[in-house]
């Protein structure tokens, strides 16, 4: 009978401490040792839009970051490779809060790369802050993100540029080189990124002399526009800004064209997307522009040279979200590199400290808000595809 209490006490001693163990497996990972880099590999998690509305924006990331991911490993970092675990967030806030908690709490990475839109990245930014794993979004341009109420989320970091850039950039455009005098703008009032978009055109538009004459508004997978479109042709605008995503703006574009509305069209990155074209169709692209993070047209060699990698790789053609999750795994491995470490605080140290980073999207310097100092592009469409128009600095 003692020998059994013994026993029975040896076995409660041993259960005891494997709690202990793996209780304190959150905090080593929380001060970045040994439990996202040991052996011979890094964890890298990826936060993304898989599946659901937006699901070809997530993808085209995903596919950037694994031909990156692909080439970095073939000479590694300090004799690491990294190992990229994804998350499918299903274009839904929820679901990018909990792919965040597992990825940081049962996969220990040390950093995450996502989510594509500005909403699903919202949804991380506390988690990000409170277990400081540093998080970079490809295409969250929402500028709260990063910086909102004078406060800096300094665990978060974006590879594109931000709506008020966009926005201004498009307005400077319908004034500058088309001449537009009136506008009327159409946005998505679910959209984070819709409604900074259309805040920053209709601020730069209005000061530079124009005057919007129309505001309309639709949710996010709306199908019939026509009724919000018929009270827009009625106001005569000369330019409509539509800073909305490529399923619902395939749409507006198509029934626009069927209504008359024959006028210059323009909207942001959210555009871009191959199944635009499938919604859309051609002809309804006709007089349409795009503010985007590259043009595949663009003769920059850097730039061709990541196109011929990845046709080689998927035998089509990249579009920017394909071109921003492959410059977020480089800017990952380089600050990776530079940290010496994969201690997410020393990864968000170092992403700090990034300078001058010649990439495909633009040379990356990172300002006091955690935002990349780089340049924007201008494109248009022709028979469907897009065409480089211009290139504008910061």
């Amino acid at each position: 009978m003692r020998k059994r209490k013994l026993n029975a006490l040896f076995m409660s001693l041993m259960l005891s401490a494997g709690v202990l163990a793996a209780c304190s497996g959150n905090d080593e990972q929380t001060s970045g040792t040994e439990s996202n880099g040991s052996g011979d590999s890094i964890k890298i998690g990826a936060n993304l839009e898989l599946s659901g509305n937006v699901a070809s924006y997530g993808q085209g990331i995903a596919e950037g970051l694994d031909l990156a991911i692909e080439e970095i490993n073939k000479e590694g970092i300090d004799g690491k490779k990294i190992d990229l675990v994804k998350v499918d967030n299903k274009s839904e806030a929820a679901e990018a809060t909990s792919g965040a908690l597992k990825l940081i709490n049962q996969d220990y990475v040390s950093a995450i790369v996502g989510s594509a839109t500005s909403t699903n990245t919202l949804a991380q930014v506390q988690i990000a802050q409170d277990n400081q794993v540093p998080i970079i979004t490809p295409s969250g341009t929402n500028p709260d993100i990063t910086f909102k109420d004078d406060k800096l989320n300094d665990f978060i970091f974006r590879t594109c540029f931000i709506d008020p850039f966009q926005g201004e950039i498009a307005a400077n455009f319908a004034v500058k080189d088309l001449g537009v005098k009136n506008a009327a703008i159409l946005i998505d009032s679910s959209s984070d990124y819709a409604k900074g978009l259309a805040n920053a055109f209709k601020k730069a538009f209005e000061e530079n002399g124009g005057k919007v004459i129309g505001e309309e508004a639709y949710i996010a997978k709306d199908t019939d526009f026509r009724a919000t479109l018929t009270r827009l042709k009625s106001k005569n605008p000369e330019f409509v800004y539509i800073p909305g995503y490529y399923e619902e703006v395939g749409l507006i574009l198509k029934q626009a064209k069927e209504l008359g509305l024959d006028v210059p069209f323009m909207g942001g990155d959210g555009w871009d997307s191959p199944t635009l074209v499938e919604i859309a169709g051609a002809e309804a692209l006709t007089n349409t522009y795009i503010t985007n993070h590259y043009s595949s047209g663009d003769t920059d060699e850097k730039i061709q040279n990541f196109v011929k990698a990845y046709e080689a790789k998927y035998k089509e053609t990249p579009d920017a979200f394909n071109a921003l999750g492959y410059d977020t795994g480089y800017l990952l491995a380089d600050a990776i590199k530079r940290a010496g470490s994969a201690d997410p605080v020393k990864i968000k140290e170092a992403l700090e400290d990034t300078k001058d980073l010649s990439l495909v999207t633009g040379n990356f310097t990172y300002d006091e808000k955690h935002n990349p100092v780089k340049s924007a592009t201008i494109l248009t469409f022709e028979n469907g595809e897009q065409v480089f128009e211009t290139k504008v600095n910061p």
